[in-house]
This record gives structure tokens, sequence and C-alpha cells, in this order.
């Protein structure tokens, strides 16, 4: 096989990249087919992954871990600007998306191939996003998409790939299932109406535990460090709060929002860990952040959130708003006590050493240790000097 035809397939091991792994190899291309880890695979469930990609026909199977890369270069900036999109959903999907394109275009340079392709639709994000990313890491390299090109039905990939000899159980469940590091999302019927909430039994974690469970998390300079004093890379205390908070059935709701192809989409999603750490992380920064930091961060932590989720993660800005969003962390370093209950979580409070609610400079609303009373009036006189002089000259 020449290298004229090798091609690197983003495979997921669903009917979509199954019918691309076949169709292509049965057109001559040599097949690599690349998995990117991004949270969510057990070993068993790459093993699995692996074995049907060689009945598909592919030349190699490769499975990339990339949990600790995904939380660099992704997570830690969400959970620095406490992003959640439309103040919903904190970007669980489409944050994966974009290390899994940076992966897979890396590896189909390392090997040489001219080709890649995905199984992505064309009436959804993630053709954005897979397509955006491979044209600026590799321009050379020529992007196919079967499923988007042929618009093709299921039925007709199923078809086709039982007359191949494939035939393997593609009935397809009633609710889609993505899990990663940073959340699950779930799809079904309901969230196709803009009325149907999803029943219970659609969500992947189930309540478990119903006594109130108490958690401290500690942070050092804004990452999560340590659970219940057990210090781990952030990667890993994720996953550990996660299975701590997820057996509460906590952090599910349905996000409505903007696709980038200009229609409006709706999801359901499951993020426990990511909830609770966004908002553990922003009340111990509204503890030791001035409120012009806190201002600042918000509007430049929203614009990030955009800009990753319609696939903008490489344009240079983004390195810009990331140096922000580090910097601020300075001082974001401390325990925040929470409280998980079945369906929720109540946040108990911290403890800093950078805590700016120092009693010695006063209590609000109560005791003034830092200005006089003759001050406190002189400040507020010069304070509504520009609305005085705006109402005389204009009423």
């Amino acid at each position: 096989m020449s290298d004229s035809k090798k091609l690197v397939i983003a495979y997921s091991g669903g009917l979509d990249t199954s019918y691309c792994a076949v169709s292509l190899a049965k057109q001559g291309y040599d097949i690599h087919a690349v998995s990117v880890n991004t949270g969510g695979f057990t070993q068993q469930e790459i093993d699995i992954i692996e074995t049907n990609a060689y009945k598909m026909g592919v030349t190699t199977y490769k499975n990339i871990d990339a949990v600790a890369g995904f939380y660099q270069k992704v997570v830690k900036y969400l959970i620095f600007g406490n992003v959640l999109k439309n103040n919903t959903y904190p970007l669980s999907v489409s944050a994966e998306r974009i290390v899994q394109a940076i992966e897979i275009i890396e590896y189909a340079k390392s090997i040489n191939a001219e080709y890649i392709a995905h199984g992505s639709t064309g009436a959804g994000n993630d053709q954005v996003r897979f397509d955006m990313i491979f044209q600026t890491l590799a321009p050379n390299i020529r992007i196919i998409t079967p499923i988007r090109d042929q618009k093709l039905s299921r039925q007709e990939e199923i078809d086709y790939l039982n007359s191949n000899g494939i035939a393997m159980n593609w009935d397809k469940a009633k609710y889609s299932v993505n899990k990663g590091l940073w959340g699950t999302s779930v799809g079904g019927e309901e969230t196709l109406t803009s009325y149907k909430p999803l029943p219970v039994e659609a969500y992947p974690s189930q309540l478990k535990n119903t006594d109130e469970e108490k958690v401290t998390l500690t942070f050092l300079k804004g990452e999560l460090v340590a659970v219940n004093s057990i210090e781990n890379a952030p990667e890993v205390n994720i996953e550990i709060l996660n299975k701590l908070a997820s057996a509460y059935a906590i952090g599910r709701d349905i996000h409505v929002g903007d696709t980038i192809v200009g229609i409006k989409g709706r999801v359901g999603f499951e993020a426990a860990a990511a909830f609770i750490t966004i908002k553990a992380h922003h009340l111990l920064e509204k503890h030791t952040l001035t409120k012009w930091q806190l201002q600042h961060k918000e509007y430049l932590a929203s614009f990030y959130g955009m800009h990753l989720h319609e696939g903008q993660y490489l344009d240079p800005v983004m390195r810009d708003i990331e140096a922000f969003l580090q910097s601020s962390q300075n001082k974001v370093s401390g325990d925040v006590s929470l409280l998980l209950k079945p369906y929720h979580f109540t946040l108990e409070g911290i403890v800093s050493k950078h805590d700016l609610m120092n009693a010695k400079f006063g209590s609000y609303g109560e005791i003034n240790e830092g200005w006089t009373a003759e001050e406190a009036k002189g400040f507020i006189k010069i304070l509504g000097n520009q609305n005085k002089i705006y109402q005389q000259v204009n009423s």
C-alpha cells in the first residue's frame, strides 16, 4: 500500500465511524483508526473498540490517553474562568472535541498520512471543530467526511455494513450518551423538543446516597489539588469528586444554546464534578480577588468559553486570555467546605490566608475600623458629585 492512500480516521466505534472505516477501506485507503481518551473510557471499553476496529478493516488502531493533556490545555482554564455557557453548561463535550482533534491531527502528521476522516454529519458543531483544527494544523492533509458528503441516513449505513458482513447490533440506544472528564452529555427525543424534560433514567448516574456528606476541596492558585485533604493531580481529583457527587445524582440540567451553524440546540448533561468545582472555586475567588479582578475576569472568561465552543481554540487571543486567567489565580488558594445532598449541594464557606474579608478592617454593616465617620461623609459626598451635577444641569 502506498503512502498516498494512508488515512487516519477519528474512530469512536459507533455506527458513523464504522461506516467510514469500512467504506474507505473498500476504496483502497490504508486506514489507521485513532481514539482519544479525554476521560470516561474504561480499559475494557477501549479493548472492545480496538477489536471492532479491526473487524472494520483498519490496518492499525491506536488509543491516545489525553486526560492529563485535556486538563492542562483546557479544563483548568474553564475552572479559572468559572465558565458555564449561558450560565448553565460547563462545555463538557465541546471542550473535549478540541483536544481530540489536535491529538488526531498530530498523529496523522507523525505517520505521514495524506488523508484524515471523521464521521460528523453536516448539521452539527463537531464538523466545524474538527475541520477547523485539521485545516489549521495540517492544511496539506485532505479531509474526508463520508456521512456529511453522502447525506446518509442511519438505516443506509446499517444496510451497507450488513451487506459487507459487518453484522453487529446497531440498534440505536434510546439516549445518546457522551462521557468525559468534564461531564456527560445526554441526548434523546426529549431534547429535540423545547418542552420535554429528560426522565430520571436517562441520566447515567442514579441516586445511591441519601445521607448528607461533608467534603472539603483544597485549591492552590486556582487548581484543585486535594479532596478531603488527600492530594492528587487535579484531573484525578476531578474524577474522585465526580464519583462522590454522582452518587447523589448531582449536576443534572438541560442546556439550550446557539450552535456554530446558527440553529438552537438543546442537550441534557450530568456534570457533578465540573459544576461543584466551578461553584466552589468561584466562592473562593469572591473572598480572595478584588472587585475589579472579578469584573474583568467575568467577561473575558465568557469570551473564552464562547470561542472554545465555536472551535476557535487555536486563535492567539485564547493564549492571551489564558495568560490573564492564570495570572488572576495567584492568590486563589484555600479550602472550600461543602455539603453533598440528594440532587444538590450547598457551599458552606472557605478558609484562606488570602481572605480579603479580614475582620481587622471591620465587619460589613457592623463595625468600622478603617476610617472615621467624617471621612465616610466626605467620601460619599465626592462619590455622588457626578450624579448631582448631571441631575442639576439636566433637570
